[in-house]
């Protein structure tokens, strides 16, 4: 791993940061069985001084809670980080469109310029800065037209509070709205060995608009972290608990492929968990993997895949395993 860690650009934008970013949904505790906000920010400072630049949260990420801790960590290291955060999913208002409940409470998806006023001076507050880099809308909100979300984040760009706009959980279509409606520089989508969708039709859409994509989940919630075995339980609200992608039948495919990898993350001096995120950062249309990391020793594991770079055959032995073992996953 000899190589610096890898920096791309954010659609249009101008803005830098590191292909390996910091996801921080866990970081606020809510659907991943509780908190410590300790430990969360020493992973936070991990990851910085490993080399990322590029720290995601939200609001909803436990209703504020992972944005005041990504806050806290930043405080004196703010030029050090490219900040994404994100509005659309609101508690203040019931506007919009029913999404889920929380604590018993309704959570709407709005993306009417009202709430995204609102929203972004919250953030900012929560977030302890005056502009975020990278704002994307979280989920999409079938009763508000894009021209009208796209003319608030517009503006908001103009005052200097937002640098960059982005779009997460979208369709093709919802893209073509965004591009036809103003400057469009990133989506953020799940994606992962075990869910290629944005293959089809996304990815080259966006390298032909020159809209990057941030994806999720590259290790799909863990699963293919080469560390759950059959033997792990999940416990609390964890998320995990009963998802069928985590069935004893797809945990064993997945180790048929941690098998396959091994020989090639030995090779690299690396853990299986840094060869899958380098193998998704080297994919057509894929421009930053969102990584997720609740401790110090996970952060700097996951920045560590910044500085692989994996050879064409490589490549091509690791997609053979994930389509040989992966194709058909339950759930």
């Amino acid at each position: 791993m000899s190589h610096e860690m890898l920096k791309r650009e954010i659609g249009q934008s101008g803005i830098q940061a590191s292909a390996i970013g910091l996801g921080t949904w866990a970081i606020g505790g809510w659907m991943w069985g509780g908190t410590d906000e300790a430990r969360s920010i020493k992973a936070i400072e991990a990851s910085i001084d490993a080399g990322i630049s590029l720290i995601d949260t939200a609001p909803a990420y436990g209703q504020g809670v992972a944005e005041e801790i990504v806050g806290k960590a930043i405080k004196t290291r703010r030029d050090q980080v490219v900040l994404a955060t994100k509005c659309g999913l609101v508690w203040h208002t019931q506007k919009g469109n029913h999404f889920f409940d929380y604590d018993g409470a309704p959570v709407h998806r709005y993306l009417g310029k009202d709430a995204i006023v609102y929203e972004v001076e919250q953030s900012l507050k929560r977030l302890g800065t005056d502009y975020i880099d990278h704002y994307i809308t979280h989920w999409q909100d079938p009763t508000t037209p894009v021209a009208e979300t796209m003319e608030a984040l517009e503006q908001l760009k103009q005052q200097g509070k937002i640098r960059s706009i982005g779009a997460s959980n979208t369709t093709p279509a919802d893209v073509r709205a965004y591009l036809a409606a103003g400057q469009l520089d990133a989506v953020q989508e799940e994606y992962s060995m075990v869910n290629r969708a944005v293959e089809a039709e996304m990815a080259p859409l966006c390298l032909q608009q020159d809209v990057s994509i941030l994806s999720y989940s590259s290790l799909a919630l863990g699963l293919l972290s080469g560390k759950i075995g059959p033997d792990r339980v999940f416990e609390g609200d964890d998320q995990r608990q009963d998802n069928p992608r985590f069935s004893m039948a797809n945990r064993q495919k997945v180790a048929q492929l941690m098998a396959a990898i091994a020989p090639i993350a030995e090779a690299h001096g690396a853990t299986k968990a840094q060869i899958v995120i380098a193998w998704t950062l080297q994919q057509p249309g894929i421009t930053f993997s969102l990584c997720g990391a609740r401790d110090a020793d996970q952060a700097a594991e996951n920045a560590k895949a910044g500085l692989l770079r994996l050879g064409e055959a490589e490549l091509a032995t690791i997609s053979q395993a994930a389509a040989a073992h992966l194709s058909n996953l339950d759930g």
